[in-house]
């Protein structure tokens, strides 16, 4: 992870002096402002001495910053800039839904979607992992967002990635079609990066924790129902503090990435074959 800390001028006297007892800063609101476009670690330093005279001087406050850091779990350790990217998965798990009349029981794929600024994370139920349900569910994530990012971010799942490569993956035709109907753009998950994907694997931890678990002993008749389901789960996500940064994922996408993602066009994307 970049630190920004670069070279500084010493203060008088040569040296880095700590104070003794210095006034410790808020590390939860210095990564919050590191989201933030063109602020780095340099800055946010030169404000905090400007409001503690006596706070750390400007190495220490970068050796405290990167050891709060290393606490937090590898995919809030990555900085992302708000509204920038969207991290796409399946899970792996599926949800039976059983047919009241035949009695037949078909698995339904959850696809995730999860924002890389503030973590807003949402879910969508669906048949398949084929190439209509998965455009499907991207249209209906970008609708519950009502905005659209600047990069999709999918961990090279085949409806949408039909060659995964380190440099230049081969797309479905439909999937860049799609993103520029929205104005976004595809940029697939390198394989063998797991840094890459950290941010939707971790999704997919969640997911299955918060969701799946809490669906295995309820019965669904029908997709749509699953769906309002899921709703309701997400929403409670959305809105669960975070343990150790302030504030929950529903605040953090209100302050950070609502205000940076792109409107949505005035037409609804339409597939075809």
């Amino acid at each position: 992870m970049a630190s920004f800390c670069g070279p500084l001028a010493s203060p008088p006297g040569g040296e880095d002096i700590l104070a003794p007892n210095p006034p410790e800063p808020d590390w939860a609101d210095v990564r919050r402002e590191l989201g933030r476009k063109g602020v780095t670690l340099d800055l946010l330093w030169q404000e905090n001495k400007a409001e503690h005279p006596s706070g750390y001087p400007y190495s220490s406050f970068c050796a405290h910053y990167r050891r709060w850091v290393v606490r937090l779990a590898v995919s809030l350790r990555q900085r992302h800039a708000p509204g920038e990217k969207l991290f796409i998965d399946y899970t792996g798990p599926t949800v039976p839904i059983s047919d009241p009349i035949t009695g037949e029981v078909r698995q339904a794929a959850i696809l995730l979607a999860m924002l890389g600024a503030s973590n807003d994370t949402y879910c969508d139920a669906t048949w398949s992992q084929s190439l209509p349900d998965w455009i499907g569910s991207d249209v209906r994530t970008f609708e519950h967002l009502r905005r659209c990012p600047a990069l999709l971010v999918p961990d090279n799942l085949k409806s949408g990635v039909t060659a995964a490569r380190f440099r230049d993956s081969e797309l479905n035709p439909t999937y860049p079609d799609l993103a520029t109907h929205y104005g976004t753009a595809v940029l697939p998950a390198r394989p063998y990066r797991p840094r890459d994907k950290a941010k939707a694997e971790a999704a997919v931890r969640l997911l299955e924790r918060w969701v799946l678990a809490r669906l295995r002993h309820q019965q669904f008749f029908r997709l749509d129902e699953l769906n309002r389901r899921l709703v309701d789960l997400m929403a409670a996500l959305n809105s669960r503090p975070f343990r150790k940064l302030p504030g929950s994922r529903q605040s953090a996408f209100a302050e950070m990435d609502r205000p940076a993602l792109r409107p949505l066009p005035l037409t609804r994307y339409e597939f075809a074959e």
